[in-house]
């Protein structure tokens, strides 16, 4: 949450669901980012794609400060960030 407010974003408000929460016939693409996601998501109709980014809390444990701690979330923040930020270009091909 601290991470993502560095960047703008207020993320406090927001919590994982459930497939089975959201409305499946209104997504175009199911883009999944975490491994575990991509092994356990349902069927979707439509286009999926996976692009995997490392684990947060997997890059931080070795970490021995917080500043360390907040830098592997701040890696993975920004490679989401500049997935995203390609992925329309990306879905025309």
């Amino acid at each position: 949450v601290r991470v993502m407010a560095e960047a703008g974003v207020d993320i406090s408000r927001q919590h994982s669901k459930l497939t089975t929460e959201l409305p499946i016939a209104a997504f175009d693409y199911v883009i999944t980012l975490c491994g575990h996601a991509h092994d356990t998501c349902p069927y979707f109709p439509g286009k999926t794609m996976h692009h995997g980014f490392p684990d947060p809390p997997e890059l931080a444990k070795t970490a021995t400060t917080e500043e360390e701690i907040l830098a592997a979330y701040r890696t993975v923040r920004d490679q989401i960030r500049d997935f995203v930020a390609a992925l329309p270009q990306s879905l025309r091909t």
